[in-house]
């Protein structure tokens, strides 16, 4: 049933949470409205005290005249020598807790509990007050005092539990002070002052949120800005899935993540910095805010999700890679922002297609950004298997879901193809096992990042002044009939399983000199002699599955099958204002054995993009990546119910990037330091994750236990500009065990990083678990679908239809 608000107050107690009032609740079931505090009045508490003054004083006249001035003068005496032990006693208590390292219990400011977004500064940093911009002082102490409070454990034999801090490996980002952690733990200071201002943007508690987003109002600050980051920072406790955000300004999504999944009390807390600066001209301009978090909270899923998010504008002018931000944006969704409803597309129910009229005639650039990813039966597309396979496991795991392995997301203008985008599989916290990603997430899990396709080549047509139309489409392949010759003869489909969540947006450079396009304004030309030349719409598909015969003469059923999936695409697309091309292959070899309850898949996508302008080498790009993931999975299940998983992953990327990309995900402007060119030419990402994780459940689902281990080794590196010097820029080489990080070697820009924020330290295991029988375990007891207690569990492949995917 349903909770309220007084019977869910402890699942919103703030964690480790700087600026969250205490014993902070949420308003309603809805949740529609921020939990921050609108600063209170300076008559707060106050009492009409004048009636009883003047009814006093003739008594207290009288006993001043009768005191003798000796007893006043000893009364005055002990009076002052009270107060000057007092002050003595609190400087000695203060001295003291500063040599033993003991922190000071802080205060409540008012300046932390602002509005959201009303442009002020709320920068969350004690004694500063918010009408003033913060200094590179002010925001270094504010991160020291983090890294200080991230520190502090409990070394005794019987360790209290603490909070559990998951953090995602990714790139540095640059702030004020320089560059920092995606996670806010580890900044080098540029030597530098640059004034900054930090808006609230939301403070918010999502329980009963789905179709429930959170909307606020955004209004640019007073300072000078040309760069910014956001900060979004989350804690929950109890029992809860990983949930997909999404974050909007109007009607173009700006930002995708997910959630970690809680534990029982005290909870689990994340920060994730993300660079917004691509989305400049958006933030100069007043905004509504539509954050989407969709969650279900009930006497079984008892987790909130407690988040801030703040934004952090200032002005650099450090040299950059990227293109500078755009002069337009033009979102390609549903468009329901008027409604205070998300935007996104769901794919196959819907369709993705925006008809934009207004094309700005003297656009001179334009990028098509996507963002998509599957849900439901398509979270773990990479494990599907082929169409014709679907059912070989129908008498014991069910229908298996099905359009291959494979996923293309398609950009087509007026109906024909611009571009492509084969995802990259993000795995989420909850994904296989879930104590593979505690304490660290997978790649991408928390900043699901978006793919350009460069439509230069389309503008000839675009600023014709007509309607044009954009689509976004998700295409499996469907092996419909086969032969012993040829193997499978296999397609592109034009739909998929259900869902996938898409949108797009068109990056627009203009022209300021001019008010058209020479070519495209050029209304008497035919416009089929303006469409671009498109080569290879066709990929090549290469498709094989054998089925083992079953094990028992009594069964039907085939022990396992073995398949492949090959598919390799060369498109280019040319005009006389410039050309993209894509050259992409993908392999994929599936194994689901022991009819239905183990499943391998050992998937590799790579690529190579680039694009030219005829008009400037300044706007070229080029990018180059691989994706190779391995993932194997087993269950089972006893006579008694007893249910038991393993899971073993192994998942890569490397990406190279030079020329003006549109986002700054893998851009060096964190290091390049002040000029009017990049130091670095090209920036170069290589990260590798591995775990291991097992899982075991009693028949009841009132007990579950379980634990994992994983590594990953991250390095992050620029090519210089002049020379073409290869130089790593960030590393970070990090190891947990049963939760617990047990080694973190880093380095941030050529500089070794000791015991970075607390993940540095070694100490006893700590159990996530809660005391009581349903939270048993390292997991918390987040429960499954249709189970008792126990984890979150999600699985790939055939593992998805025996627990299944209702996450209501």
């Amino acid at each position: 049933m349903a909770n309220t608000v007084s019977d869910q107050g402890q699942f919103l107690r703030p964690l480790l949470y700087p600026g969250n009032p205490a014993g902070s609740v949420s308003t309603a079931h809805g949740l529609r409205s921020s939990t921050s505090v609108v600063p209170r009045s300076g008559t707060y508490g106050t009492m009409n005290m004048a009636s009883r003054d003047v009814e006093k004083r003739p008594l207290v006249v009288m006993r001043e005249e009768l005191i003798p001035r000796s007893v006043k003068q000893a009364r005055t005496r002990r009076v002052l020598l009270s107060v000057m032990w007092l002050f003595a006693s609190l400087f000695v208590t203060g001295f003291v807790f500063h040599v033993l390292g003991i922190p000071s219990c802080p205060r409540s400011d008012i300046h932390e509990q602002l509005s959201p977004a009303n442009g002020t500064y709320g920068h969350q940093v004690e004694g500063l007050h918010p009408t003033e911009p913060a200094t590179l002082d002010l925001l270094k102490s504010q991160q020291k005092a983090r890294q200080i409070q991230s520190s502090v454990t409990t070394s005794s034999a019987a360790a209290e539990k603490t909070v559990l801090r998951n953090f995602e490996v990714a790139p540095p980002v640059l702030m004020p002070y320089g560059p920092a952690d995606s996670d806010g733990t580890t900044p080098i200071p540029a030597g530098s002052t640059q004034e900054a201002c930090t808006v609230l943007l939301m403070r918010h508690d999502f329980a009963f949120s789905y179709g429930v987003p959170y909307i606020g109002d955004y209004t640019p600050p007073s300072c000078k800005f040309n760069r910014i980051v956001m900060n979004f920072t989350v804690v929950s406790e109890g029992r809860q899935y990983d949930r997909l955000a999404l974050m909007y300004l109007g009607d173009t999504e700006v930002w995708r993540t997910s959630t970690a999944e809680p534990v029982a009390p005290p909870g689990i807390r994340w920060e994730y910095l993300k660079d917004m600066t691509e989305y400049l001209s958006l933030w100069q301009q007043k905004q509504k805010i539509i954050f989407d978090l969709g969650n279900l909270v009930n006497d079984k899923y008892t987790g909130i999700f407690n988040t801030t998010l703040t934004a952090t504008f200032f002005y650099s002018d450090v040299a950059t890679n990227a293109a500078p931000p755009s002069d337009l944006i033009i979102p390609i969704s549903a468009r329901q922002s008027a409604n205070n409803a998300v935007s996104q597309f769901t794919l196959p129910t819907q369709n993705a297609t925006n008809t934009i009229s207004d094309f700005p005639l003297n656009a001179r650039r334009a990028v098509f950004s996507i963002s998509a990813n599957g849900q439901g039966n398509e979270e773990f597309w990479w494990s599907n298997v082929l169409q014709s396979d679907t059912n070989a496991f129908s008498d014991t795991v069910g229908e298996l879901p099905g359009y291959s392995p494979f996923r293309e997301v398609q950009v087509l203008i007026d109906g024909q193809l611009a571009g492509v985008y084969w995802p990259f599989p993000v795995i989420f916290t909850g994904g296989v096992v879930p104590s593979l990603h505690r304490p660290i997430a997978g790649i991408e899990a928390f900043d699901l990042k978006e793919h350009e396709i460069d439509i230069t080549p389309w503008l000839a047509v675009l600023t014709d002044g007509k309607p044009h139309e954009f689509t976004i489409r998700i295409a499996g392949i469907n092996d419909t009939a086969s032969s012993s010759s040829s193997g499978h003869n296999a397609v592109l489909t034009d739909h998929v399983n259900e869902s996938w969540y898409v949108t797009g947006k068109i990056f627009i450079w203009t022209d300021s000199h001019s008010h058209s396009n020479s070519i495209g304004s050029n209304n008497n030309s035919n416009n089929d002699n303006k469409l671009p030349t498109i080569d290879g719409l066709t990929p090549l598909i290469t498709l094989s599955s054998i089925r083992a015969p079953p094990s028992s003469s009594n069964s039907s059923t085939p022990e396992s099958i073995t398949y492949t999936t090959s598919v390799k695409r060369s498109f280019r697309v040319h005009s006389p204002l410039g050309t993209w091309t894509q050259t992409l292959s993908y392999t994929n070899k599936g194994l689901v054995s022991a009819q239905g309850y183990n499943q391998f898949n050992d998937m590799l996508i790579s690529g190579s993009e680039s694009s030219s302008s005829s008009s400037s080498s300044t706007n070229d790009y080029k990018t180059s990546y691989t994706f190779p993931l391995l993932a194997n999975s087993t269950y089972s299940v006893s006579p008694q119910g007893n249910l038991s998983i393993s899971g073993h992953l192994i998942q890569g990327k490397t990406v190279v990037v030079s020329g003006q990309m549109t986002f700054s995900d893998y851009d060096t402007v964190a290091f390049n330091g002040n000029g009017k060119s990049p130091r670095y030419k090209e920036s170069r990402l290589e990260t590798k994750k591995e775990g291991q994780a097992w899982y075991e459940q009693t028949g009841d689902g009132k007990n579950s236990t379980g634990s994992g281990d994983s590594k990953q080794v991250f390095r992050f590196g620029g090519v210089e500009a002049q020379g073409g010097r290869g130089e790593e820029l960030y590393f970070r080489d990090v190891e947990a065990r049963a939760g617990r990080v047990v080694r973190d070697v880093k380095r941030l820009g050529g500089k070794d990083v000791v015991g970075a924020a607390g993940y540095g330290e070694v100490g006893a295991a700590v159990t996530a678990g809660g005391d009581d029988d349903d939270a048993a375990g390292v997991f918390g007891g987040v429960p499954m679908v249709g189970g008792g207690g126990g984890d979150g569990v999600k699985r790939g492949g055939a593992m998805r239809m025996f627990l299944g995917r209702n996450r209501f």
